[in-house]
This record gives structure tokens, sequence and C-alpha cells, in this order.
């Protein structure tokens, strides 16, 4: 029988006041008037009904781009009045007061033109802009279908190894940590500290249990659905800090996950180790930052119904937006991240991206991209990860996997600099089929067939991807800070090059970049300029 974690999550009812006694017949005021359960409220949304659709439309005819979208960065110290001189350049004349702002970029609509690149042309053209490009959409899926539960019996078949921590599925399903010998790491630095911080931008990690009520449609009409969430038991919400949803909704309220990538990310990078549960962490002491800057399948389900527009959206509608995820990168580097991972990718260079990059590098922090697993097909760059090259303290990680060969999904080009195990399996191919194995949401309760989903159970779930090798660069980069706290991002990505295992052509190429991270090499310290 397959060992799986279901967390219980707790249901929070809301009770309306108590209802006014009635003129005649009241009853005496020693006897308990029942109290009528309020209407359920549903959390404030940031993803607006006309956004959500946006995501279909795009999804619907394959676009790379929100249409009618764009950001825009206007010049220092433009007023109000010429920027709205600046948008009258566009055919629909948005009103300046609709801008909607993310920091000191902007993002302006157009519906009347859906090309957002025609938009950011006409906004470029204009003496009050710096620049202007189309509101990408960066995409987080690891390979297609690759998400997998457990094999049948393979859970804990496997003798512990020597000095492997005590999580019961170790040995059994994480032939990556194997791989790149955790152990002799976790020897001299164990799972960081509590004090160094790694952000995850991404689907979001669920950081509050209980139950959310959204409408949603159903089939035959809309339904008030009381959707339960709860924490990962394997990362308590008290190694969670400062979580911030920047697409969903409004940021006062709740982070949750409601696709399950985001929280195996975390997973790599910090869950719990040596507590006799499922899987292991790479730097277990740390806190994670869940950064929430993705929207799929249910969120855009719910956004929609808050409109009234029936049917249901196509499986492979949403994404992250690029003004979300530069947004999300600047909170992180303003609220303590000493790193940061970016399992996302998306196809269109970004001012934004880099821009932000760049000033999180500035305020020390250290971030981790996936490369792309578009080998198989156009092979093209993939952005954010492009900028790596360009920005020391910032890597593009390409994936490989037991063999130590390429995985053959892992995008190339000159801009990788590093790799780490992504896994290279086929379904059915055996104990753990070659996938990265993490505690993440139970995959079967977010399918769009599911209709009333839920994101309460939990379970080890097998992914793979260059999502799933960026995160065991953001674990070394953590292991690091922890061994020199005042150490720069840029001197951990020297470190990170200088210490990693050749593969591939002599010399960094384009496949491996420097070559496999080697953890415990790393920690010995050796280069560290402080």
């Amino acid at each position: 029988m397959v060992a799986a974690v279901f967390a219980g999550a707790s249901v929070v009812t809301g009770l309306g006041a108590e209802p006014q006694r009635a003129r005649q017949g009241a009853p005496p005021r020693d006897v308990a008037v029942p109290r009528r359960p309020a209407a359920p409220v549903a959390p404030k949304l940031r993803l607006t009904a006309e956004r959500a659709q946006a995501f279909v439309d795009a999804a619907m005819r394959r676009l790379d781009y929100l249409p009618g979208e764009v950001i825009v960065k206007f010049r220092p110290f433009v007023s109000a009045s010429r920027q709205q001189r600046a948008l009258n350049a566009l055919r629909g004349r948005p009103d300046v007061r609709d801008l909607e702002w993310h920091g000191s970029i902007a993002v302006a609509r157009d519906r009347t033109q859906p090309n957002a690149h025609i938009l950011a042309q006409q906004l470029s053209e204009q003496p009050e802009v710096a620049y202007a490009e189309p509101n990408y959409i960066g995409r987080v899926e690891p390979r297609s279908a690759d998400r997998l539960l457990p094999i049948e019996g393979a859970s804990g078949s496997l003798p512990r190894p020597a000095g492997a921590p005590n999580d019961v599925d170790y040995a059994a399903y994480q032939w990556n940590f194997s791989l790149l010998n955790m152990p002799a790491a976790w020897d001299i630095q164990p799972g960081a500290r509590p004090d160094i911080i790694v952000a995850v931008v991404d689907t979001g990690i669920t950081a509050a249990a209980g139950s959310q009520t959204f409408r949603i449609w159903t089939g035959s009409g809309f339904e008030d659905v009381s959707m339960s969430f709860t924490v990962n038991g394997d990362l308590p919400a008290s190694r969670l800090v400062a979580a911030r949803d920047f697409s969903f909704l409004d940021p006062g309220g709740p982070v949750l996950d409601m696709d399950g990538h985001g929280t195996h990310v975390s997973g790599t990078i910090g869950e719990s180790t040596n507590n006799t549960a499922l899987l292991a962490g790479m730097a277990y002491n740390a806190r994670i930052m869940p950064i929430k800057v993705c929207n799929g399948y249910w969120e855009i389900m719910i956004a929609r119904a808050q409109s009234g527009i029936t049917g249901f959206a196509p499986g492979n509608v949403g994404g992250c937006l690029y003004s979300d995820m530069a947004e999300g990168i600047y909170y992180a580097a303003n609220n303590g991240a000493k790193v940061m991972n970016i399992s996302i990718g998306g196809p269109g260079s970004s001012t934004a991206l880099r821009d932000a990059l760049s000033y999180a590098v500035s305020q020390g922090v250290f971030v981790s991209i996936s490369m792309g697993n578009d080998y198989l097909t156009t092979n093209e760059v993939s952005y954010p990860a492009r900028y790596g090259q360009d920005i020391e303290g910032v890597m593009a990680v390409g994936a490989v996997g037991k063999t130590l060969s390429r995985a053959y999904y892992s995008s190339t080009g000159p801009h990788c600099e590093i790799a780490a195990p992504g896994g290279d399996g086929l379904v059915g191919g055996g104990a753990d089929a070659g996938f990265v194995w993490q505690s993440t949401l139970f995959t079967p309760d977010q399918f769009p067939s599911m209709i009333r989903p839920r994101f309460d159970r939990y379970q080890k779930v097998g992914y793979q991807g260059t999502s799933m090798a960026a995160p065991h660069v953001a674990g070394l980069a953590a292991l690091l800070a922890a061994q020199s706290p005042s150490i720069s991002a840029a001197n951990i990505e020297r470190i990170i090059r200088a210490t990693a295992q050749d593969l591939g052509a002599p010399g960094k190429d384009d496949s491996f970049g420097h070559g496999l991270i080697q953890p415990r090499t790393a920690l010995f310290g050796h280069g560290i300029r402080r």
C-alpha cells in the first residue's frame, strides 16, 4: 500500500449577528435564539474577471503575452498629465488613473488593441516613456505530464545509507541528494539557519490552514464551494515568513498554492529533515518566503465566476505575468531574502525583469533560475534565465538525470551556467522513474475534472524539469550563506562555479554550464571573499 500524508484542514465558519426579535411573540430573553450562519464571504480577489478572461484568450490563441496589456516605465519626474499624453497615443486612450502600478513600473491596458507588441511599440515612441513591453506570460510546468504519485511498494524499501537522514522515503526516492552526496555536505553545514530566508517566486505555498469559499462554475450553474487548505506538514507554517500574493488575492489575504509546483520547489530547498517523515530538503533549517506570482486553472475559474462567466476554462490556462514577477522580486529583496528561486520561464526579453534581478543582487540576494524545458521543440531562450550570464549573483540552471547526462528536455545555450538534478525519467520506469520527489499537493485533487477541488492533502510526488534543478542550486546557496553570513551574491556564484564537477565538453559548455554542483566541496569555503 502506498504511504501517504493526509493533513487535515480546520474549517472556519462565519456566523452572522443574532437575529432581531419579532415585535410580537418574541421569545423570553433567557431562551437561546439559534444563530443563523451568514452567507459565506469569499476573499477579495486581485485577479479580475477581465484579466482572467484575457488569460483564457491567450491560451486559446496560443499567445505568449496577455492580450491588450503592456508594462510601461515612464521617465523620471514625468507628471500624471504627461503620462496621460503618452497614453493618448493608443487607440483606446486609457485613463492614467487606471494604470496598475507595480513599484516604479505600471501596467497599461487597451482592449481595443489586443496585440501587445503594437501597444508597446506605440508607447515606446513617446518621449515620456523609458520603455514599454508586452506583459509576457511565464510558465512553471515541469515536462509534460510528469507529476507521478508513488509506485506501490517502493516506499521505505531500501536500507538507509550511512549518514543519511531518517526520513522514511529518502533512500528509496531521493537519488538526487545521493548524487550530490548531501549527507557529507550536511556534516559541514547542517541545513543552514533560521535567519537565512529563501524566497520562492512561484505558484505560492499555502501559509495558513482553513477553508475558503469561492464561487465557481460546476457545469450546470454557479456554486459557492468551500475549499479546504492546509499547510504542508513537512514544511510547517513556523518556517514560512513574509508570504505575499501578487497575482490572485489581495495582498492582505492568505497565500494559497492551488497547483503544487511552488510547494514542490520549496521542498527541495527546505523540506523538514530527520523527522522520520517522507522526504528531506537541502537547507532544512532555513525559512521560506512564499511569493505567489502565478495563476492556474482554479484561480482563473474562480475569477471568471465573479462576473458570471459560464463554462470551463482550457486546462492549460494561466501562467505568471512578468509584471507580477518583477514586483515579487522587489518585495523579496526588500524583506529579508538572502536567496531567491525562480522556476519560471517565458519567451520574451524584459527590461522590467532584468532591472528587478539587478536590484535583488544589489541588495545581496543570490538568484537561481530554471533554464527551460524546450530542447526537443524550439530550444528557445527562456527569460529571466537569459540574464544569468549578464548579472553576477544570478545563475541559469540546466538539468541532469541519474546518469549525469543532460536531461532530454533541458534547454541549452551560452547562458547556461550550472547544472543540478532535475530528473530524466519516463512514466512507469521503476520505483522512482528518475523523477525528483518532494512532498506537495496530492495531484488528483486539483485536476480540472474534479469540478470541486481540495487543497488539504499532501503526498510525495515526482516532477521533472529544470524547475526541479534550480531549487538544488538555491538550497546550496542557502547553505553557503549560513556558512558565511556576509558573503555576497556574486561570491556565492563564484564558489558554485569554481567547485562544480565538469560535465560534457571540457570547460563551460551550453548544456551543463560549468558543470554539476558539488555541495560538500563548495562548503569547504575555498575562495570566499568577503
